[in-house]
């Protein structure tokens, strides 16, 4: 009997791992049916690849559109002529008129800054044709809203920004000087709103304005080392 019995254990055992085998076997085949069926095939890949390389194409076919398109503004804007261009004729035409032709080394709209009539001067000319503007009863430039330095490595420029109450309009001056030896005429005899201006160019860039009455430096001090708006400027260092 005792034989009988371990047989037929032995043929459960048995059934119960075939049983378990071919629920596992059923199971893989599952996953693998499943796997297959969420596996993109060649085809669907080649369709994604097209999809993607149309919608590099069209982003950028968008991108050269608007390209063109803003070049195509910028370009219609320089050929447009500026509603200043009369004023800056103007003013070239009665300076020229009156100082001669050799004072002015160019003139242009500034298409960057509101469109203003914008003109360049000799270093020797630039207190001549600034006197002019003010006091020429066809420009009259009673007013100097605004002057300031710049620092270009190559060379320094100060630009000076004028307003005619009387005709309503603007005019910018910009002379170039030597880097190396900042020098250039005040204009405070003229305007006596150039005062602080000054000052506060020859304190941040190191632009001496001669004739100036008291040109001291406003914020850092006579005993400030260097000019902080330079390009090369280096802060000394007092513990060093």
């Amino acid at each position: 009997m005792s034989d009988e019995k371990d047989l037929q254990q032995l043929k459960r055992e048995a059934a119960e791992r075939a049983k378990q085998l071919a629920k596992e076997r059923l199971a893989a085949k599952q996953a693998a049916e499943q796997a297959k069926q969420t596996e993109p095939t060649l085809e669907q890949e080649d369709d994604v690849a097209l999809a993607k390389k149309k919608a590099a194409a069209a982003a950028k076919a968008k991108a050269a559109a608007a390209k063109a398109k803003n070049a195509d503004v910028a370009e219609q804007k320089e050929e447009t002529p500026s509603p200043n261009q009369p004023y800056l004729d103007k003013y070239v035409k009665v300076i020229e008129e009156h100082l001669g032709k050799d004072v002015l080394e160019n003139a242009y709209i500034n298409r960057l800054s509101k469109d203003v009539p914008t003109l360049v001067v000799k270093k020797d000319t630039y207190f001549k044709v600034a006197e002019f503007l003010k006091y020429n009863e066809q420009l009259s430039f009673d007013y100097l809203s605004e002057l300031h330095g710049t620092d270009f490595q190559t060379h320094m420029e100060v630009y000076v920004h004028l307003y005619s109450y009387k005709n309503r309009q603007s005019v910018a001056l910009k002379v170039k000087i030597d880097r190396d030896n900042p020098v250039i005429d005040s204009l405070v005899p003229l305007w006596p709103g150039a005062n602080w201006p000054e000052c506060e160019a020859y304190d941040l860039l190191g632009i001496r304005f001669e004739g100036h009455p008291q040109l001291i430096r406003i914020f850092l001090g006579e005993n400030w080392v260097g000019y902080p708006l330079r390009k090369d400027y280096e802060p000394y260092d007092m513990e060093g």
